[in-house]
């Protein structure tokens, strides 16, 4: 993209940002799934104090590397120990839980009183959100770690989840039954994005791929370079995500080409990127929060903790939520990356932030769930 074409399509995106997204909500009482919405930005416009009190903490029996979703004053969220669980938001209290064959580093989706999550028994779950009974489950060749999304044709609800089977599979949300499985030759690990009746999504491959949602046929496809473990946020018909060799990608989903490339050292990204309407953040396998300009990648600041940082960053407001293996979670300024605020868990956080208006959950591989906020 030369410059007069770049300054042009960032204009044009930049006054298409003063309307909503098509997932942006202004309920900030929930947080319905991994990343918030289904084009899988990680920003949210609930507010959370500058320096949050600890609420509550809830014990499991394995680490924590999902991250919760919220709504109805009730926290989902899965552990190492293979149970999925849901805790009463106010009191952090156990309200049930549900027994899978596997660890559970999937993150819940939550949707029509329905909680959704995979394991690493290779199945996709429906649990009934009030009770905790099975509804039915769907079984994949593979371990699933990354999280469900989700997209509506007609009245008809369906759940698109990636597996270590090399498929993303798409399932009737009522019924569990299938409706595509479509094949990509190597692991996926994250989730898949739903934007623009496509399934955006990477994996192991080292490819970009473009899904069509109602057949199941691809649309296109972009090599990355390397592979991709991340999930990818989409913003504005822009993809962002960053790849396991030493790059952070924004591509051009129309075009179908790299609009730019962020390579700093030579580390890799696990982390998915939170986006606003100005900069990306995510983090890095280099110890560091990266913020970039999202017109050309161009870096704004750099935070450094004292280990590596898989946990995907949350833009809240004037403030980003992350986790890192130094065991800390941490608020930072939004403009600056100055830290305003940490909390040492003792153990690695490669799980992210769930965000409603004066409150966070987060999970600990020290076993823990962590709910910060104002008391």
């Amino acid at each position: 993209m030369n410059n007069i074409n770049a300054k042009v399509a960032w204009l044009v995106i930049l006054l298409m940002a003063m309307v909503s997204s098509p997932y942006a909500s202004e309920n900030v009482s929930e947080w319905i799934m991994f990343r918030g919405t289904p084009d899988l930005r990680g920003f949210t416009s609930a507010t959370i104090p500058e320096k949050p009190e600890l609420i509550w903490k809830f014990t499991t029996g394995g680490a924590v590397k999902s991250s919760a979703a919220i709504i109805n004053n009730t926290v989902y969220i899965g552990s190492g120990d293979g149970f999925v669980y849901a805790i009463d938001l106010q009191s952090g209290q156990k309200k049930w839980s549900f027994k899978t064959d596997g660890a559970v580093e999937s993150s819940p989706l939550v949707l029509d009183g329905i909680v959704y999550i995979g394991s690493d028994d290779g199945f996709l779950y429906a649990i009934e959100s009030v009770g905790g009974s099975l509804k039915w489950k769907y079984q994949t060749g593979g371990k699933i770690a990354g999280a469900p999304n989700w997209t509506a044709s007609g009245n008809t609800k369906f759940v698109i989840i990636g597996s270590y089977d090399n498929n993303l599979h798409c399932v009737d949300a009522k019924t569990g039954k299938t409706n595509w499985v479509f094949d990509t030759g190597n692991y996926i690990n994250g989730a898949a994005s739903v934007y623009n009746g496509m399934a955006i999504f990477g994996g192991c491959d080292g490819i970009l791929h473009f899904v069509d949602i109602k057949t199941g046929k691809e649309n296109k496809k972009i090599e990355a370079g390397a592979y991709i473990a991340c999930s990818v946020a989409v913003y504005k018909n822009f993809a962002f995500f960053g790849n396991m060799e030493d790059s952070f990608l924004c591509v051009d989903i129309g075009k179908g080409v790299i609009a730019w490339k962020y390579t700093d050292r030579r580390f890799p990204y696990y982390s998915s990127p939170a986006v606003s309407n100005s900069k990306v953040v995510v983090g890095g396998r280099d110890k560091r929060v990266h913020c970039l300009n999202i017109s050309d990648g161009k870096p704004v600041w750099t935070f450094t903790t004292k280990a590596k940082v898989d946990s995907s960053p949350v833009i809240a407001g004037d403030k980003v939520i992350v986790g890192s293996d130094d065991g800390r979670v941490y608020i930072l300024s939004f403009q600056t990356g100055k830290e305003l605020w940490s909390y040492d868990t003792g153990n690695p956080v490669s799980s992210s932030a769930a965000i409603i208006d004066q409150k966070f959950v987060i999970g600990s591989e020290d076993g823990t769930i962590y709910c910060f906020g104002k008391k």
